[in-house]
């Protein structure tokens, strides 16, 4: 297959956005020197590229957020901060971009998502084999980015499944991509697989496909209250929890372990958000506070990109990134269920809609953001895919 410079670009960088090459030397950050090196080179890419990039109602939302962030910079106590946080969102934005101009042919999605798959089960070899991954520390992202990663790929893995010949090796990659979130107890991580795989059917079989969903729910819960280890890790006295207090309403917040988020969120959203709600203290607020202070415990990053998003930028900044990700998800279905849409169409649009679903749950106690090279450049990546097949067709 012959590929065109920018075509072999967004293949490589699509296959290995799970390697983080991390450093744990010095205080030379290579995460962030290579981000910054790949924002870059996604410019020269789109500049190189033969087609023009394809702008939708989502990615016109998501440059609007961008310019935000960027006006946020103007009241913030950290331009550096700030020009970090701007930086983590811009990667996905750019893929995307990059996907809707590169991308006209079924073989170059299919290629990229090809090799994140077997990127992604290389790295849960590293993870789960004794003393494999020891030898080579740092080459993937961390357990919690593994975990919200393996949800674009499970739903990849599905849309091979039912649409590339039912074979049954991508059903099986689908359940493997699954697996690691209840076997490492990732609480997030499996409420963001079972939102996932819940869009994925309503994508399919749309109304009907609410006994589906309601099945995935019920195995959830059912795992939440009769797994050992996900109970214990969900609940104070998880001894006396049950599923009929959860059907009283007897269950509240106080109950459910947060190892310290919930007192955090409240701290943060005193200082940064109270009497700001409109446009929050400025981008990169909460990450000078926890860098330049040494506060709960000694963490540096909120833990809830929502609640990081409202100190930064406000109400302003929340409701133009979920306008984004929302139009993304509304677009997509409706590309999926369009009768003369093609089958590489309908496996971005499936993949895209339902694997945003599924992080944008994550995103409320995770970091989706800081690992966005491996975790929101996915399912914003496919979104762009799909709209650059569905720019070549016409």
């Amino acid at each position: 297959m012959v590929l065109t410079g920018p075509e072999m670009f967004l293949i490589l960088t699509f296959s290995t956005g799970l390697l983080a090459f991390s450093s744990s030397a010095g205080s030379f950050d290579l995460m962030a020197i290579r981000l910054l090196a790949l924002e870059i080179m996604c410019l020269i890419g789109l500049s190189k590229s033969e087609h023009k990039p394809v702008w939708s109602l989502s990615v016109w939302a998501y440059l609007f957020y961008l310019i935000w962030l960027t006006i946020g910079l103007s009241y913030t106590p950290s331009i550096f901060y700030g020009f970090r946080v701007i930086l983590k969102y811009l990667y996905p934005f750019l893929i995307m971009l990059l996907a809707s101009a590169v991308v006209r042919d079924k073989e170059v999605f299919l290629t990229a998502g090809l090799g994140a798959q077997i990127v992604a089960l290389i790295s849960i070899i590293f993870s789960f084999v004794p003393f494999i991954g020891a030898l080579v520390p740092g080459v993937f992202w961390y357990v919690t980015a593994e975990a919200i990663h393996y949800i674009s790929m499970a739903m990849f893995s599905l849309a091979l499944f039912y649409y590339g010949g039912k074979n049954k090796r991508y059903l099986l990659f689908s359940g493997l991509f699954m697996l690691p979130c209840f076997l490492w107890v990732f609480r997030t991580s499996m409420m963001g697989t079972a939102l996932a795989l819940a869009a994925f059917f309503f994508f399919r079989y749309k109304l009907k496909s609410l006994p589906y969903i309601a099945g995935v729910a019920l195995l959830l819960i059912g795992i939440v209250f009769t797994v050992p280890n996900v109970k214990k890790k969900m609940f104070f006295k998880e001894e006396e929890k049950d599923i009929a207090q959860l059907q009283t309403g007897e269950i509240t917040r106080g109950d459910i372990k947060d190892n310290g988020r919930f007192a955090m969120w409240d701290d943060l959203m005193e200082r940064f958000y109270h009497n700001k709600e409109i446009v929050g203290s400025g981008t990169g607020s909460t990450q000078n506070y926890f860098y330049s202070n040494f506060v709960f415990g000694g963490l540096k990053v909120a833990h809830s990109d929502y609640i990081q998003m409202l100190c930064d930028t406000g109400l302003i900044g929340l409701v133009l990134y979920l306008l984004a990700a929302f139009l993304a998800i509304v677009h997509s279905f409706f590309e999926f269920n369009k009768k003369d849409a093609s089958i590489p169409v309908k496996m971005c649009a499936i993949v895209a809609g339902s694997s945003l679903a599924g992080l944008l749950l994550t995103m409320y106690s995770d970091n989706d953001v800081n690992y966005s090279m491996a975790t929101l450049s996915y399912p914003f990546g496919f979104y762009g895919m799909m709209l650059g097949l569905i720019k070549g067709k016409k």
